[in-house]
């Protein structure tokens, strides 16, 4: 059993774009109805980012959010690591145009490229450079532009995406026994099955096939997903990783204040709540109103949660996502 770990959130901010899209946006063009999206989706709407607007844009106004929910100013930041499968280039990091923008002269920076479970091994990398006395605060973001690699002529696709940003601030506990069992992380599992690797891809614009007239042509530089087959997996697949994390907690659901799960599909959601035989207030959900938001999901929940009192200190909280690679992540803390 993992021993607990002297970490804890100081702060959360989050930040989505103005510009609503709801399903009648698809419906205008698309052979698509809102009784189809709502039913294989749960989403009404979503947002996406404005033209002047990329990825480093957004995750900035959720980082200073963060900040100043935290008391902090960017010189107090030693790390900033952020999670996103949309950067702003394909170099260099997003994160350096963050640390940038945030004035945050101190901080190395670097992207965390695990797609819907960034936040998670994000958040993973920084509690271990917390613990091994690397750095103090370290500041982890979640944040997707995923309109923009959106095939606006895929129907089962288009539907799903939204834009947002999401980070949090993790600092280690300088004094462990006055902290007591506050602020701590209990557990966390990352993984991957490599074999799945195609089943939600971006097929161009890398060194196997580098950007051409006729990938482009193609549309092959657009996402794709075999939908049925991430459903199936992902059902059972989380409905494990929860299991193993009660199981080396010694939590049961009940212990549990909130799971936040990474908002890919309603279906899913519900389906792993009532096998958990969760009530519907002790899981968040946000992707009726912002889509699948990618790897900025669990850090916009999170934010939501802690600002609407839901959360409150020494809850204990249950993230878990999985996504593009396939890759997955769990983590279990004491907020």
């Amino acid at each position: 059993m993992m021993q607990p770990l002297p970490i804890r959130f100081l702060g959360t901010g989050a930040y989505v774009p103005d510009h609503v899209l709801t399903n009648q946006h698809f419906i205008d063009y698309l052979d698509t109805n809102d009784e189809w999206i709502l039913s294989r989706t749960g989403i009404r709407e979503r947002r996406r980012a404005a033209a002047n607007q990329a990825t480093s844009d957004l995750a900035t106004i959720a980082a200073q959010r963060a900040l100043e929910d935290a008391r902090l100013s960017p010189e107090d930041l030693d790390v900033i690591v952020c999670a996103t499968a949309t950067s702003d280039h394909q170099f260099p990091a997003a994160a350096t145009f963050v640390q940038a923008n945030l004035g945050a002269r101190r901080a190395a920076a670097f992207d965390v490229g695990a797609a819907c479970a960034g936040f998670i091994h994000a958040s993973a990398i920084a509690v271990n450079m917390l613990q091994t006395g690397f750095c103090r605060r370290a500041l982890v973001i979640g944040a997707e532009t995923l309109t923009r690699f959106s095939d606006t002529e895929d129907r089962t696709t288009v539907v799903l995406f939204g834009d947002g940003a999401g980070a949090a601030i993790l600092a280690r506990n300088d004094n462990e026994e006055k902290a007591g069992s506050k602020g701590q992380v209990l557990y966390y599992e990352l993984g991957c099955d490599g074999t799945r690797a195609k089943d939600i891809w971006v097929v161009a614009g890398g060194s196997r096939m580098p950007s051409s007239a006729t990938t482009v042509a193609e549309r092959l530089h657009f996402l794709r997903m075999r939908g049925r087959e991430v459903y199936k997996f992902a059902v059972i697949k989380m409905q494990e990783l929860i299991d193993r994390a009660l199981q080396h907690t010694g939590l049961a659901p009940h212990d549990l204040k909130l799971v936040i799960p990474h908002q890919s599909n309603l279906r899913i959601l519900e389906s792993v709540r009532e096998k958990m035989g969760l009530p519907p207030e002790k899981v968040a959900i946000n992707i009726d109103r912002f889509g699948n938001t990618s790897a900025a999901s669990i850090p916009m929940g999170l934010d939501e949660a802690r600002r609407t009192g839901v959360l409150q200190t020494g809850d204990h909280v249950l993230m878990i996502a999985l996504g593009a690679g396939l890759v997955w992540g769990t983590m279990v803390v004491r907020l």
